[in-house]
Protein backbone atom coordinates (compact mmCIF):
# COMPACT_ATOMS: atom_id res chain seq x y z
CA UNK A 1 0.00 0.00 0.00
CA UNK A 2 3.06 2.25 0.39
CA UNK A 3 6.86 2.03 0.19
CA UNK A 4 8.14 0.39 3.40
CA UNK A 5 11.86 -0.10 2.58
CA UNK A 6 12.78 3.20 4.22
CA UNK A 7 16.25 4.29 5.27
CA UNK A 8 16.87 5.81 8.69
CA UNK A 9 16.69 9.42 7.53
CA UNK A 10 13.33 8.81 5.83
CA UNK A 11 11.99 6.96 8.87
CA UNK A 12 12.95 9.88 11.09
CA UNK A 13 11.33 12.38 8.73
CA UNK A 14 8.07 10.43 8.52
CA UNK A 15 7.86 9.93 12.28
CA UNK A 16 8.58 13.59 12.99
CA UNK A 17 5.89 14.60 10.50
CA UNK A 18 3.16 12.04 11.25
CA UNK A 19 4.01 10.52 14.63
CA UNK A 20 4.58 7.04 13.25
CA UNK A 21 5.68 4.97 10.28
CA UNK A 22 5.14 1.53 8.74
CA UNK A 23 8.51 0.13 7.82
CA UNK A 24 10.29 -3.07 6.89
CA UNK A 25 13.09 -3.38 9.43
CA UNK A 26 15.38 -5.36 7.14
CA UNK A 27 16.18 -2.33 5.01
CA UNK A 28 17.62 -0.37 7.94
CA UNK A 29 19.44 -3.45 9.29
CA UNK A 30 18.08 -3.06 12.81
CA UNK A 31 18.98 -6.69 13.52
CA UNK A 32 21.06 -8.02 10.61
CA UNK A 33 21.90 -11.38 12.22
CA UNK A 34 18.18 -12.02 12.74
CA UNK A 35 17.45 -11.21 9.10
CA UNK A 36 19.91 -13.93 8.06
CA UNK A 37 18.44 -16.47 10.47
CA UNK A 38 14.89 -15.75 9.29
CA UNK A 39 15.89 -16.47 5.69
CA UNK A 40 17.23 -19.84 6.84
CA UNK A 41 14.36 -20.70 9.19
CA UNK A 42 11.45 -19.81 6.90
CA UNK A 43 11.87 -22.59 4.32
CA UNK A 44 12.59 -25.06 7.13
CA UNK A 45 9.44 -24.03 9.05
CA UNK A 46 11.64 -23.78 12.15
CA UNK A 47 11.11 -21.26 14.95
CA UNK A 48 12.58 -21.90 18.41
CA UNK A 49 11.39 -19.97 21.46
CA UNK A 50 14.82 -18.48 22.04
CA UNK A 51 15.14 -17.27 18.48
CA UNK A 52 11.55 -15.96 18.56
CA UNK A 53 12.30 -13.84 21.64
CA UNK A 54 15.53 -12.55 20.12
CA UNK A 55 13.88 -11.82 16.79
CA UNK A 56 10.94 -9.91 18.26
CA UNK A 57 12.77 -7.83 20.86
CA UNK A 58 16.07 -7.14 19.10
CA UNK A 59 14.39 -4.99 16.44
CA UNK A 60 12.31 -3.13 19.03
CA UNK A 61 15.37 -2.33 21.11
CA UNK A 62 17.45 -1.35 18.09
CA UNK A 63 14.70 1.03 16.92
CA UNK A 64 14.77 2.80 20.29
CA UNK A 65 11.37 1.59 21.49
CA UNK A 66 10.46 2.17 25.13
CA UNK A 67 7.00 0.52 25.29
CA UNK A 68 6.22 -2.69 23.40
CA UNK A 69 3.02 -4.75 23.04
CA UNK A 70 3.25 -8.41 22.00
CA UNK A 71 0.23 -10.27 20.62
CA UNK A 72 0.37 -13.98 21.54
CA UNK A 73 -2.28 -16.02 19.66
CA UNK A 74 -2.79 -19.43 21.28
CA UNK A 75 -4.15 -22.51 19.52
CA UNK A 76 -3.24 -26.08 18.54
CA UNK A 77 -2.03 -24.98 15.10
CA UNK A 78 -0.83 -21.48 16.07
CA UNK A 79 2.82 -20.63 16.81
CA UNK A 80 2.02 -20.92 20.55
CA UNK A 81 0.09 -24.15 21.15
CA UNK A 82 -1.13 -23.89 24.77
CA UNK A 83 -1.54 -21.62 27.79
CA UNK A 84 1.44 -23.35 29.41
CA UNK A 85 3.58 -22.64 26.35
CA UNK A 86 2.36 -19.03 26.38
CA UNK A 87 3.34 -18.64 30.04
CA UNK A 88 6.83 -20.00 29.30
CA UNK A 89 7.24 -17.66 26.34
CA UNK A 90 5.92 -14.66 28.30
CA UNK A 91 8.46 -15.28 31.07
CA UNK A 92 11.34 -15.32 28.56
CA UNK A 93 10.03 -12.22 26.79
CA UNK A 94 9.59 -10.35 30.07
CA UNK A 95 13.04 -11.26 31.40
CA UNK A 96 14.70 -10.22 28.15
CA UNK A 97 12.67 -7.00 27.93
CA UNK A 98 13.64 -6.05 31.49
CA UNK A 99 17.30 -6.63 30.69
CA UNK A 100 16.93 -4.32 27.68
CA UNK A 101 15.01 -1.67 29.62
CA UNK A 102 11.77 -2.14 27.68
CA UNK A 103 8.29 -1.72 29.16
CA UNK A 104 6.61 -4.85 27.83
CA UNK A 105 2.89 -5.66 27.69
CA UNK A 106 1.53 -8.96 26.38
CA UNK A 107 -1.96 -9.87 25.23
CA UNK A 108 -3.08 -13.49 24.84
CA UNK A 109 -5.51 -13.86 21.93
CA UNK A 110 -7.49 -16.59 20.18
CA UNK A 111 -5.30 -18.53 17.74
CA UNK A 112 -7.79 -21.28 16.87
CA UNK A 113 -8.38 -19.85 13.40
CA UNK A 114 -7.12 -17.09 11.09
CA UNK A 115 -8.11 -13.49 11.82
CA UNK A 116 -9.62 -11.71 8.83
CA UNK A 117 -10.49 -13.28 5.51
CA UNK A 118 -7.20 -13.17 3.63
CA UNK A 119 -3.77 -14.78 4.00
CA UNK A 120 -1.23 -13.09 1.74
CA UNK A 121 0.08 -9.49 1.43
CA UNK A 122 -2.56 -7.86 -0.79
CA UNK A 123 -5.40 -9.96 0.64
CA UNK A 124 -4.53 -9.03 4.21
CA UNK A 125 -4.06 -5.40 3.16
CA UNK A 126 -7.56 -5.45 1.69
CA UNK A 127 -8.93 -6.68 5.01
CA UNK A 128 -7.10 -3.93 6.88
CA UNK A 129 -8.44 -1.24 4.56
CA UNK A 130 -11.99 -2.53 4.85
CA UNK A 131 -11.75 -2.24 8.65
CA UNK A 132 -10.19 1.23 8.51
CA UNK A 133 -12.90 2.33 6.05
CA UNK A 134 -15.65 0.99 8.36
CA UNK A 135 -16.92 -1.16 5.51
CA UNK A 136 -20.01 -3.15 6.53
CA UNK A 137 -18.46 -6.24 4.93
CA UNK A 138 -15.16 -5.92 6.82
CA UNK A 139 -14.13 -8.96 8.88
CA UNK A 140 -15.50 -8.41 12.37
CA UNK A 141 -12.86 -10.55 14.04
CA UNK A 142 -10.08 -8.40 12.57
CA UNK A 143 -11.80 -5.20 13.71
CA UNK A 144 -12.20 -6.60 17.22
CA UNK A 145 -8.59 -7.84 17.39
CA UNK A 146 -7.29 -4.50 16.13
CA UNK A 147 -9.27 -2.61 18.77
CA UNK A 148 -8.05 -4.96 21.51
CA UNK A 149 -4.41 -4.45 20.51
CA UNK A 150 -4.70 -0.71 19.91
CA UNK A 151 -6.52 -0.33 23.22
CA UNK A 152 -3.84 -2.27 25.11
CA UNK A 153 -1.09 -0.19 23.51
CA UNK A 154 -2.87 3.07 24.33
CA UNK A 155 -3.31 1.89 27.94
CA UNK A 156 0.44 1.21 28.14
CA UNK A 157 1.41 4.68 26.94
CA UNK A 158 3.05 6.92 29.57
CA UNK A 159 0.47 9.05 31.37
CA UNK A 160 -2.53 7.07 30.06
CA UNK A 161 -5.51 6.25 32.26
CA UNK A 162 -5.60 2.43 32.17
CA UNK A 163 -8.83 0.92 30.91
CA UNK A 164 -9.77 3.74 28.52
CA UNK A 165 -7.63 2.63 25.57
CA UNK A 166 -10.13 0.44 23.74
CA UNK A 167 -12.89 3.05 23.87
CA UNK A 168 -10.46 5.65 22.51
CA UNK A 169 -9.35 3.29 19.75
CA UNK A 170 -12.97 2.59 18.82
CA UNK A 171 -13.73 6.31 18.64
CA UNK A 172 -10.72 6.94 16.42
CA UNK A 173 -11.71 4.10 14.10
CA UNK A 174 -15.42 4.96 13.89
CA UNK A 175 -14.74 8.66 13.30
CA UNK A 176 -12.42 8.00 10.37
CA UNK A 177 -9.43 9.50 12.19
CA UNK A 178 -7.55 6.19 12.08
CA UNK A 179 -8.01 5.93 8.31
CA UNK A 180 -6.94 9.54 7.77
CA UNK A 181 -3.79 9.04 9.84
CA UNK A 182 -2.96 5.77 8.04
CA UNK A 183 -3.29 7.44 4.63
CA UNK A 184 -1.23 10.42 5.80
CA UNK A 185 1.58 8.07 6.89
CA UNK A 186 1.40 6.29 3.52
CA UNK A 187 1.61 9.60 1.68
CA UNK A 188 4.58 10.70 3.79
CA UNK A 189 6.34 7.43 2.91
CA UNK A 190 5.89 7.89 -0.82
CA UNK A 191 2.19 7.58 -1.66
CA UNK A 192 -0.74 5.21 -1.10
CA UNK A 193 -1.60 2.45 -3.59
CA UNK A 194 -4.67 0.20 -3.53
CA UNK A 195 -3.76 -3.49 -3.10
CA UNK A 196 -3.75 -5.47 -6.35
CA UNK A 197 -5.86 -8.49 -7.32
CA UNK A 198 -4.52 -11.89 -8.40
CA UNK A 199 -5.29 -12.86 -12.02
CA UNK A 200 -6.00 -16.49 -11.13
CA UNK A 201 -8.42 -17.81 -8.49
CA UNK A 202 -9.96 -21.18 -7.77
CA UNK A 203 -12.31 -22.38 -5.01
CA UNK A 204 -11.64 -25.36 -2.76
CA UNK A 205 -15.01 -26.96 -2.07
CA UNK A 206 -16.37 -28.80 0.95
CA UNK A 207 -16.75 -32.53 0.35
CA UNK A 208 -19.44 -32.99 2.97
CA UNK A 209 -22.28 -31.15 4.67
CA UNK A 210 -21.84 -30.29 8.32
CA UNK A 211 -20.41 -27.82 10.82
CA UNK A 212 -16.86 -26.46 10.90
CA UNK A 213 -15.16 -27.90 14.00
CA UNK A 214 -11.55 -26.81 13.53
CA UNK A 215 -9.21 -25.06 11.08
CA UNK A 216 -5.56 -26.01 10.64
CA UNK A 217 -3.78 -22.66 10.49
CA UNK A 218 -0.43 -24.14 9.48
CA UNK A 219 -1.79 -26.14 6.56
CA UNK A 220 -3.88 -23.20 5.36
CA UNK A 221 -0.78 -21.00 5.48
CA UNK A 222 1.08 -23.69 3.51
CA UNK A 223 -1.55 -23.44 0.75
CA UNK A 224 -0.99 -19.67 0.65
CA UNK A 225 2.78 -20.18 0.37
CA UNK A 226 2.38 -22.72 -2.44
CA UNK A 227 0.13 -20.23 -4.22
CA UNK A 228 3.05 -17.76 -4.20
CA UNK A 229 2.63 -15.71 -1.02
CA UNK A 230 4.31 -13.65 0.28
CA UNK A 231 6.72 -13.30 -2.65
CA UNK A 232 3.73 -12.88 -4.98
CA UNK A 233 2.02 -9.84 -3.48
CA UNK A 234 -1.50 -10.75 -4.65
CA UNK A 235 -1.21 -14.50 -3.97
CA UNK A 236 -2.69 -16.37 -1.02
CA UNK A 237 -6.03 -17.70 0.17
CA UNK A 238 -9.34 -16.14 1.18
CA UNK A 239 -11.82 -17.82 3.51
CA UNK A 240 -14.93 -16.39 5.11
CA UNK A 241 -15.72 -19.66 6.90
CA UNK A 242 -15.36 -19.72 10.69
CA UNK A 243 -15.44 -22.40 13.38
CA UNK A 244 -19.09 -23.09 14.19
CA UNK A 245 -20.35 -22.17 10.72
CA UNK A 246 -22.48 -24.62 8.75
CA UNK A 247 -21.31 -25.68 5.29
CA UNK A 248 -22.92 -27.70 2.49
CA UNK A 249 -21.07 -30.10 0.21
CA UNK A 250 -19.98 -28.22 -2.90
CA UNK A 251 -19.78 -24.81 -1.18
CA UNK A 252 -16.39 -23.03 -1.06
CA UNK A 253 -14.29 -23.48 2.06
CA UNK A 254 -11.75 -21.01 0.68
CA UNK A 255 -10.42 -19.58 -2.59
CA UNK A 256 -6.82 -19.88 -3.76
CA UNK A 257 -5.36 -16.73 -5.39
CA UNK A 258 -2.22 -16.88 -7.52
CA UNK A 259 -0.24 -14.86 -10.03
CA UNK A 260 0.43 -17.84 -12.30
CA UNK A 261 -1.59 -20.91 -13.38
CA UNK A 262 1.23 -23.22 -12.25
CA UNK A 263 1.30 -21.92 -8.69
CA UNK A 264 -2.50 -22.02 -8.58
CA UNK A 265 -2.51 -25.69 -9.57
CA UNK A 266 0.31 -26.53 -7.16
CA UNK A 267 -1.57 -24.98 -4.21
CA UNK A 268 -4.87 -26.54 -5.26
CA UNK A 269 -3.32 -30.01 -5.45
CA UNK A 270 -1.95 -29.65 -1.92
CA UNK A 271 -5.34 -28.44 -0.64
CA UNK A 272 -7.13 -31.33 -2.35
CA UNK A 273 -4.70 -33.83 -0.80
CA UNK A 274 -5.34 -32.38 2.69
CA UNK A 275 -9.12 -32.31 3.22
CA UNK A 276 -8.51 -32.02 6.98
CA UNK A 277 -7.49 -28.35 6.71
CA UNK A 278 -11.11 -27.65 7.59
CA UNK A 279 -12.56 -30.28 9.95
CA UNK A 280 -16.25 -30.69 9.14
CA UNK A 281 -18.49 -32.68 11.49
CA UNK A 282 -21.48 -34.23 9.75
CA UNK A 283 -24.77 -32.97 11.14
CA UNK A 284 -28.13 -34.67 10.90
Amino acid sequence: MAPVALDLDTMRRVVEREGGCIVWGGNVRLSPADDVLIRIERPLDFDSDGQLVASVLSKKAAAGSTHVLIDIPIGPTAKVRSSAAAAFLEARLLATAQALGLHLSMLRTDGLQPVGYGIGPALEAGDVLSVLRNDAAAPRDLRSRALDLAGALLDAAPGAAPGNGRALACMLLDSGAALRKFLAICEAQGGFTEPGVAPHTRPVLANRTGQIQAIDNRQLAKVAKLAGAPRGATAGVVSRVRIGDSIHAGEPLFHVHSQSPGELEYAFEYASAHPDIFEVAVTQ
